[in-house]
């Protein structure tokens, strides 16, 4: 296997500034937290980054400003599925020279009827891997591109020297349970903590959470109960977190999770347009969704502590 990419990767949004611009000393600030956890790495440039709202040189500077402030044994996946082959391709290089790991491709979507066909998606994810520099990770993000990669294009794919794992955000436990079977070795990330213990019982490796961003400690809990067999107090966690984690994902969007990060202390920063802030109505139930389920303000203590000092659990 050339990268183990096992573990839990918060998808860390992009804090943006009134006028739009990258906030990157907020990012910065937000790294310096995250960094205190015991998180294999980041998704960088994923879907709760914004990627569709940044251009290809903003993208590349985010990698390259995170990797200067992570660990160096921390990896980042960078988000570089781009509408066309060669496009995807040259940020897969881009983003390699700036410090990425590995490259997560979600598929193109623009002409689905074009993208339902297996050997469409065979070719372009086959190109991408052949031509990357650094090993792609497949993304199945049914919720944005209403495509499910076929299970059978995914077993072929998995065959793939320099193609090493798959997130899946569908949530479909029989999917994922039947690419882990039928694939060997393959790693597959749960693209949710919603449904990260069943994945991982069924053989998922790992998750990338966006409820990590502001309970990384819960996820990371439930991962190690898991992987010592406690399955009921794994799942006590994991029922305890489907609400916030909805609230942060499909219930709130990246909206709720800014205003969650910022509500708990940390730099959401501002949305890109044509996103907006949810009115005070809906950001006072996300509030209590986060107070419910035990997420509280400590993150905030968290800026001054030095990294290598173990944190008290969340």
């Amino acid at each position: 296997m050339s990268l183990d990419i096992s573990g839990i990767y918060p998808p860390i949004p992009t804090p943006f500034g009134i006028d739009g611009s990258i906030e990157f000393n907020y990012l910065s600030q937000n790294l310096n937290v995250w960094n205190k956890f015991d998180l294999a790495g980041y998704v960088v440039m994923g879907s709760n980054g914004e990627f569709v709202y940044l251009s290809n040189d903003e993208k590349v500077d985010i990698v390259e400003h995170v990797r200067k402030n992570i660990p160096k044994d921390r990896k980042i996946i960078a988000g570089c599925g781009c509408e066309g082959t060669l496009e995807t391709i040259k940020l897969c290089e881009r983003m390699a020279e700036a410090g990425a790991d590995a490259a997560l491709v979600i598929n193109p979507s623009y002409y689905k009827k074009g993208m339902k066909n297996k050997r469409v998606l065979l070719n372009y994810f086959s190109q991408v891997a052949d031509a990357s520099p650094i090993p792609v990770v497949l993304y199945n993000m049914t919720g944005n591109t209403t495509i499910d990669i076929p299970n059978d294009v995914i077993v072929q794919l998995s065959r793939h020297p320099n193609i090493i794992g798959m997130k899946d955000s569908g949530g479909k436990i029989a999917k994922i349970g039947f690419i882990c079977q039928e694939c060997p070795g393959f790693q597959v990330l749960a693209g949710s903590a919603s449904f990260l213990a069943p994945a991982m019982c069924l053989g998922a490796v790992g998750g990338v959470c966006a409820l990590a961003n502001i309970a990384p400690q819960q996820i990371l809990d439930m991962m190690s109960f898991l992987k010592q067999g406690k399955i009921p107090q794994a799942f006590a966690i994991q029922k305890r977190m489907i609400e916030p984690n909805t609230a942060v994902t499909a219930g709130f969007g990246i909206p709720g999770l800014k205003h969650a990060l910022n509500h708990l202390g940390m730099l959401g920063g501002e949305l890109r347009g044509p996103l907006m802030k949810h009115d005070e109505e809906t950001t006072r139930k996300l509030e209590a969704i986060l107070r419910k389920a035990g997420i509280g303000k400590v993150l905030q203590s968290l800026h001054n502590v030095p990294a290598q000092v173990q944190v008290a659990k969340l």
